[in-house]
């Protein structure tokens, strides 16, 4: 699948067991298939101000929300491309809109270096929020799969969910604080329309039900509860 720049979907989450996840595998062989980016270790840097202003207010479940990230497939290379992505959320519709950028002007193309679209609404984000810095890196390994029929429904089942707020940097490796319990599976359901019905049945049948669950909001209440016991860093 080629790249794309502007997402508008929604987003379903499901935290499943491996056995589930066998059992969804199963019933997805007639109809998916892995993406370009098949399987794959993903890096983000999320970006939020001092006091973490975007992080808190996502957490509160507002109808709109709005995250900053940079986002790498693997180790990123000083040369090679990364993501500088805008994640939106409106009531229950997510807006995504990235330009792509190499490593080395990630801070160019923040501070609004690329003169497109998109380019532009990334530069005045930055403007909007005061003293945007990566606050926290999250890494997950992820399988991705798109349905025969129709390229814009996506399914994500992500695993080794890790996170730190030290060493900020897509080079320095895939380690820190697990978020899942051990054996779970993150499973996300990406459409722009209904969900398929042999995917209803096989949610239903396995007794697999729709989650509230945020990576990023999740690592900050875990950050959070470790700082308020006297912690200084999470290894």
């Amino acid at each position: 699948m080629a790249y794309r720049d502007v997402f508008k979907r929604y987003e379903l989450k499901f935290l499943i067991s491996g056995e589930q996840y066998a059992r969804i595998g199963e019933a997805m062989a007639l109809h998916m298939r892995g993406d370009a980016y098949g399987r794959s270790d993903i890096c983000n840097l999320y970006y939020d101000t001092p006091d973490w202003l975007l992080v808190r207010r996502s957490n509160d479940k507002p109808i709109f929300k709005e995250k900053l990230r940079v986002r790498s497939y693997g180790l990123a290379k000083e040369d090679g491309d990364v993501f500088v992505e805008i994640k939106r959320k409106y009531d229950s519709e997510v807006y995504k809109r990235r330009v792509s950028a190499k490593l080395s002007a990630v801070d160019e193309t923040l501070a609004g270096g690329d003169d497109s679209q998109i380019g532009r609404e990334i530069g005045y984000f930055v403007q909007l929020y005061d003293s945007l810095a990566p606050r926290i890196f999250i890494s997950y390994a992820r399988e991705a799969f798109y349905a025969h029929d129709d390229p814009e429904f996506r399914m994500t089942f992500d695993r080794n969910i890790l996170w730190r707020d030290y060493d900020l940097s897509l080079q320095s490796g895939i380690y820190g604080t697990p978020i899942l319990p051990d054996g779970r599976i993150l499973l996300e359901v990406k459409t722009g329309a209904a969900i398929p019905l042999w995917l209803v049945k096989v949610l239903s049948e396995n007794r697999i039900y729709k989650t509230n669950f945020s990576k990023y909001g999740n690592a900050y209440i875990q950050l959070m509860q470790h700082k308020a016991k006297g912690g200084q860093e999470v290894a």
